[in-house]
This record gives structure tokens, C-alpha cells and sequence, in this order.
């Protein structure tokens, strides 16, 4: 079967720590907390928009805090709505979900019907951060690369995406399915359910959170690489190799 082309998208489903002002009772004494990476993704909405400007790709955020309602989690997930959100009224939650949920999630998957009807598959990089230590445990990784094993595409996607990684710097850490995995409810997850694996790849691209806090230099060079190696994977012409081809490679 012949390749079907290539064309990109970016999303960051935890891109701030915001909410409507109708909410603020509810984090009253709580700035911490939205700080934290509980609150939101450190630097994954700058990085985010970084990549698609590069690539020339449209670009979905949002910039709710997760504490309200995250809209990474699926619709039928109780997990969608926080420790602080859970114990609210039906109703109130219906409003939370109606503002600050449905509308963002609708708009991405308008976007990707509209791509796949038009150029036939659609890349999708979610943009996401990690914390360094999670229950006193260190995540062992820099990058991380989450995808459905099962699919072929997003796979290979992913090996040669890492493969471009260590070839630039083998001292920097990164790891396949970690720290969590691809197959875990979550945005692409979910989107996998609607788009065949032929017209869909959807790769959560997971940065260690130490990088977007730390030197910024350091960040900014880590942004760069992240790009290059994108482009490169994207711009694969080894077809002995390769199980997707791109609309174009001019960015």
C-alpha cells in the first residue's frame, strides 16, 4: 500500500494554570499548588509553540489548569476532574466540562478530520513535561516518547525520532513508553479510537521538567535539538526503512 502523505499538528493539553474567575473560590490559598507541576506542564506551551512555528503547523492549547479539569483525560474518566473538582454538583461540573473541556477537545479533532480528508494522515505531537521526582522516586529520562506499540507507524516514528536524539548528544537520557505509557488514557489514546491507524499518528512527545526550570541556555539549546531531530525524522527519505512519507519538507 502506497504511503499516504504526511501533515502536522501540535497540541499541549496542559499548557497553563488558569481558570475562569467564577472558579476562584475554589483555589483560594492554593498558588502553590497551581504552580506545581500538578497545575500544569512547566515550559511545555513554549516548546509547543516553538515546534509549530518551525514546522509551519497549526497549533491547539489550552492553558486551564488541570486542577479544574484536564483535558488529557477522556470523557467517561472520573480522573478528568481533580481532588479539588470531584466533589462538586453534577451541574457544576456540566459547566466546568462545557467551558473549559468540550470545546478545546472538539476543535482538535475538527482539525484532524479536516487534515486526513484533505492529505490523507496526520501527525500529531502533544506537547507534555514532566516532573523529575514523583513520590520520591527520580524519573530516569530526559525525553520521553509515548505511542502505541501496535501500531506500526507510530513506532518507527518513535525509534527513529530516538535514534536522531542519541546521534546529536548520547549523553542525553531518552526512553520509549516512559514515564508513562503511550497506551495509558490520554488525548492520542483517545483519538486512536477515531482515526485508523492508516490516517492517525498520534505521539506524546514527555520533556523532564528539570530542563524548562533549570539554565536557560541550556533549555533553549534542548528546544533546538528536539526540533532538528523532528525535522530530520519527519524528512526521512530512507523508504527501505521508512512507513511514512510528508506533504512537504520546506520548513
Amino acid at each position: 500500500m502506497q504511503d499516504k502523505p504526511l501533515t502536522i499538528i501540535i497540541t499541549c493539553e496542559h499548557g497553563g494554570n488558569t481558570f475562569p474567575k467564577q472558579f476562584s473560590a475554589l483555589f483560594h490559598d492554593r498558588k502553590e499548588l497551581l504552580e506545581s507541576h500538578r497545575g500544569h506542564d512547566p515550559g511545555a506551551l513554549g516548546l509547543a509553540k516553538r515546534l509549530a512555528q518551525e514546522l509551519k503547523a497549526p497549533i491547539f492549547f489550552s492553558e486551564t489548569t488541570r486542577l479544574l479539569i484536564d483535558p488529557n483525560r477522556s470523557p467517561d474518566n472520573p480522573k478528568r476532574f481533580s481532588e479539588i473538582t470531584s466533589r462538586l454538583s453534577a451541574q457544576e461540573k456540566a459547566i466546568i466540562q462545557e467551558l473549559c473541556y468540550q470545546h478545546y477537545r472538539a476543535e482538535v479533532e475538527s482539525e484532524l478530520s479536516g487534515i486526513i480528508r484533505e492529505s490523507g494522515r496526520t501527525l500529531h505531537i502533544s506537547v507534555h513535561t514532566f516532573s523529575p521526582v514523583l513520590q520520591g522516586k527520580v524519573r530516569n529520562a530526559d525525553i520521553g516518547f509515548l505511542y502505541d506499540p501496535s501500531r506500526k507507524a507510530e513506532t518507527s516514528f518513535c525509534i527513529f525520532w530516538q535514534n536522531e536524539l542519541r546521534k546529536l548528544d548520547q549523553k542525553l537520557l531518552t526512553r520509549r513508553n516512559y514515564p508513562y505509557r503511550g497506551t495509558s488514557d490520554g488525548f492520542t489514546a483517545y483519538l486512536r479510537k477515531s482515526f485508523p491507524e492508516d490516517s492517525y499518528l498520534g505521539i506524546e512527545l514527555e520533556v523532564n521538567q528539570k530542563y524548562p526550570s533549570g539554565d536557560r541556555r541550556t533549555w533553549l539549546c534542548l528546544q533546538q535539538l528536539i526540533l532538528q531531530t523532528l525535522r530530520a525524522t519527519i524528512c526521512m527519505k530512507d523508504k527501505s526503512a521508512s512507513v511514512f512519507s510528508v506533504v512537504n519538507c520546506s520548513f
